[in-house]
């Protein structure tokens, strides 16, 4: 006799957490080569982001372009957080034992500066369409990048406890903004926020925490679309007004989509900046238009809509851009930079990539899976036989 379904499912859970655990606290013993475990974590974050990022470009067919925005904020709220964290517990080196405490801390805050933001955003998606939807999400992006990147306050230094100090004695407003200026002149600029001491970021996510989130998210991803709300919003991608009509309140499912995305996107930027063997510096070029055209890239390529696609598409993406980046460091690619040197590699770099996802996009112009799921067939065929079975 089998065991019943949801205690199997427990036991894989518990099994999979204690992998995970065990490869976090012998990470370089498993890939000594910090560029390949570098490249591993930054697949699975882009999983979140390409997951993310189809809530809103594939279920709930809107086109959006600013979804770095999302990733900026969440990375430089986590960022924050475990900047200070890490020197309330003291500093030293990062351990697994502190990143239970900061980690969850960290990307929860990201998630919930980003899904405050995504709500904001996702209240012109009520009247906006197509291009023009696309054109508002995009100058989010860069407006959220270009106020962290060009801050700053003149004057006599000034700390946030002696501005918070004025409010309310001075008014509200014109304290407040002040208050919010100089929180994020102290980002670093252009510089990137490196934080308080300028000691650079506790990099705490290693494989159990990247690893577990981006299992948990593509579970969640898959059960949403799966669920009524999923279904609702496809056919509110169809046909707006036929959705309306049967009782779908499209209001309510499109600022949904964009705050869930926002979220998803938050967690996706905190896992990045605390993500162990990446940079100690959350810079805010890393968060421009190159990196929104990047998710949008992985989910179209996998598939607009699937789950699985744009799981599948993160990891192309990632690892085609990986890869492209390592020739361009060869011997015979650097002697041929030396013999012309009015070449330039890094627009040859553009041109090679571009080049694959043309290929791609002629054999498969659905993407790899369209909307389906791989195993989806099979998952009811074996409910199916279940149900009769019992």
């Amino acid at each position: 006799m089998r065991p019943p379904r949801s205690i199997a499912l427990g036991a894989a859970t518990l099994a999979f957490l204690a992998v995970l655990a065990l490869a976090d606290s012998a990470w370089p013993a498993i890939l000594p080569d910090s560029a390949l475990r570098q490249l591993v974590l930054l697949v699975c974050c882009n999983v979140v982001v390409a997951l993310s990022l189809n809530v809103i470009n594939g279920m709930a067919g809107q086109f959006s372009l600013g979804h770095a925005g999302f990733l900026a904020l969440g990375a430089y709220s986590a960022a924050i957080v475990a900047s200070h964290l890490h020197e309330a517990l003291g500093g030293g080196e990062p351990t697994f034992v502190r990143s239970l405490l900061v980690v969850p801390a960290a990307l929860l805050v990201a998630a919930a500066v980003a899904g405050v933001f995504g709500f904001l955003l996702g209240l012109p998606s009520l009247r906006l369409k197509g291009d023009y939807l696309a054109i508002v999400t995009l100058g989010f992006a860069e407006i959220v990048r270009l106020v962290i990147a060009t801050a700053q306050i003149g004057g006599a230094p000034e700390t946030l406890g002696q501005a918070w100090s004025h409010v309310g004695k001075e008014g509200v407003v014109g304290p407040l903004g002040h208050v919010i200026a100089i929180a994020v002149a102290q980002l670093g600029g252009v510089n990137g926020y490196a934080g308080p001491k300028e000691a650079g970021v506790p990099l705490y996510a290693g494989p159990f925490w990247i690893g577990g989130m981006t299992a948990l998210l593509f579970v969640v991803a898959w059960r949403l679309k799966q669920s009524g709300w999923g279904r609702a919003l496809r056919a509110l991608r169809e046909d707006e007004i036929a959705a309306a009509a049967v009782g779908v309140d499209p209001t309510r499912y499109k600022v949904t989509s964009f705050v869930l995305a926002a979220i998803g996107g938050g967690i996706a930027g905190g896992m990045i900046a605390l993500m162990r063997d990446g940079s100690p510096i959350v810079q805010p070029d890393s968060f421009g238009f190159a990196a929104s055209f990047d998710a949008i890239t992985m989910v179209i390529l996998g598939g607009s809509g699937s789950v699985t696609g744009a799981a599948l598409g993160a990891v192309i993406v990632t690892v085609t851009v990986k890869a492209i980046e390592l020739l361009q460091h060869t011997a015979a690619v650097d002697a041929l930079g030396a013999h012309f040197a009015s070449l330039d590699l890094n627009a040859i770099r553009m041109m090679i990539y571009a080049a694959v996802l043309i290929a791609l996009m002629i054999k498969r112009p659905e993407g790899l899976f369209g909307e389906r799921e791989p195993w989806a067939r099979k998952t009811r065929a074996l409910a199916a036989s279940e149900g009769t079975g019992s």
